[in-house]
């Protein structure tokens, strides 16, 4: 029977990778403590296994003459509530072996009768109870190491605290702050999400995993992208609304690749698995620029922007957009907006091509200027003029421009923001100018713009 132990602790050894001499030593502590509730057991007493025959033999410990037992020291304890402390007994000191490693201390064999059937049923408890904390370690040394990685489930239970998902060798658990608004999680179904913790605990590692994170975009286009898996295309930040739309921002690190169309695919086929994978969330790829107005022009897709101011001392922007593009730059609830903020880092002020011309209060800090206010024409490019706008008009003095201060004299009001930027060109100019007496000075009203 003790030869059998052996071979299956060797066994185990193979299989489980579990150290023989492990399983031996507690194999050893656990029938010791059995011994110790037989009747008339020795005070002090140790169980040796022989590790070539499974011979197990129980030694009295006999101290020298006038001596006792170095022990380790006594770890602290508290009385059970409910028990008389003068009754209670506290456990027994563990004697200190490593203080005798030179000496010799007399033992006198004290191995019971039956001892074998005691140390085939203590040999199967402690080995199973090695096995499952073995495999416990082993499982969570596996996935601590896998925090940030993608993996798949089958959802076993669902409900409005967490969601149960098998991942194989361990449930994982999805809680209801790591899950998706308007996702549903049917059971059977297969389901993808990032790992972000991984706890040790009795029953074995709990891993939480998650379907908002960041993370879990970034890892979904690893797998479905192969130059990014290579090294040639590398994700630089995401911006997530987690179930509305998602922003990341690509850059090559090779020439000659094109990092959104690797990331978008033939015909669209990468970037469609993974919309499909989280469900219909949209996703602008955005190429990562040093140029922080060109980026931040880009990180406002799908919108046209027209210009970028920026500030670079306090990082912000302020983005002129088309007035038939303002809605779609700020987004839904303001989401495309804060989305780029969010993937630039750059605080951004959207404001349309009207509101910008018709900001006539705002002054240079160029002293050159003497302060006055900025002329509210537009070039042909569409940009506002730069320069100082003339006493007791909205213009400055370029010919083209100081026409459309006369001819705001002749209609006896200010023109409209329409109306300014239609009279870049000749044409618009004309139209306008028609509504007065005053003639048609078109065969001059482009000259400067």
């Amino acid at each position: 029977m003790n030869r059998e132990i052996i071979e299956a602790i060797k066994q185990i050894e193979r299989e489980k990778g579990i150290d023989a001499e492990t399983l031996l030593v507690a194999l050893e502590d656990a029938l010791l403590a059995a011994y110790k509730k037989t009747p008339d057991a020795a005070d002090y007493a140790r169980v040796e296994i022989d590790r070539e025959t499974g011979d197990i033999r129980v030694f009295q410990l006999l101290p020298p003459e006038g001596e006792e037992l170095r022990t380790l020291p006594q770890p602290e304890f508290e009385i059970p509530e409910g028990v008389d402390p003068e009754e209670f007994e506290p456990p027994e000191p563990e004697i200190d072996w490593d203080a005798y490693a030179d000496e010799e201390i007399d033992a006198i064999d004290v191995t019971p009768d039956n001892f074998g059937r005691i140390a085939a049923m203590t040999a199967k408890q402690v080995i199973y109870q090695r096995i499952r904390e073995a495999e416990r370690e082993l499982m969570y040394d596996e996935y601590v190491d896998r925090v940030g990685d993608v993996v798949t489930g089958i959802v076993q239970q669902s409900d409005h605290r967490y969601t149960l998902v098998d991942l194989g060798r361990v449930e994982a658990l999805l809680p209801e702050t790591e899950q998706v608004p308007g996702e549903r999680y049917d059971h059977g179904s297969r389901v993808k999400a990032v790992i972000t913790e991984v706890r040790s605990s009795a029953k074995g590692p709990q891993v939480i995993v998650s379907r908002r994170a960041d993370q879990l975009v970034r890892e979904l286009f690893k797998l479905e992208v192969p130059e990014m898996a290579d090294g040639l295309v590398e994700i630089r930040n995401v911006a997530r609304e987690p179930g509305w739309r998602s922003k990341i921002a690509v850059i090559s690190n090779v020439q000659g690749v094109d990092p959104v169309g690797a990331c978008v695919g033939p015909r669209g086929s990468r970037v469609r698995m993974v919309v499909s994978e989280l469900r219909g969330e949209k996703i602008d790829i955005i190429p990562f620029n040093d140029e922080p107005a060109r980026y931040i022009a880009k990180a406002l897709s799908p919108a046209r922007v027209r210009e970028v101011l920026v500030d670079d001392e306090n990082r912000q922007a302020t983005v002129i957009v088309p007035d038939d593009q303002l809605s779609l730059a700020i987004g839904r609830e303001g989401m495309n907006a804060k989305l780029a903020a969010r993937l630039t880092g750059w605080r951004i002020d959207i404001k349309n091509e009207s509101t910008f011309a018709s900001e006539g209060t705002e002054t240079f800090e160029d002293e050159a200027v003497g302060g006055k206010a900025r002329c509210v024409a537009l070039l042909r490019n569409g940009r506002r003029c730069p320069n100082a706008a003339e006493e007791g008009t909205r213009y400055c003095a370029i010919p083209a421009h100081a026409q459309l201060g006369a001819l705001e004299t002749d209609l006896g009001r200010d023109l409209t923001a329409d109306e300014v930027q239609e009279a870049v060109t000749p044409k618009g100019f004309s139209r306008i100018s028609g509504l007065t007496e005053a003639g048609d000075p078109s065969a001059t009203a482009g000259e400067g713009s």
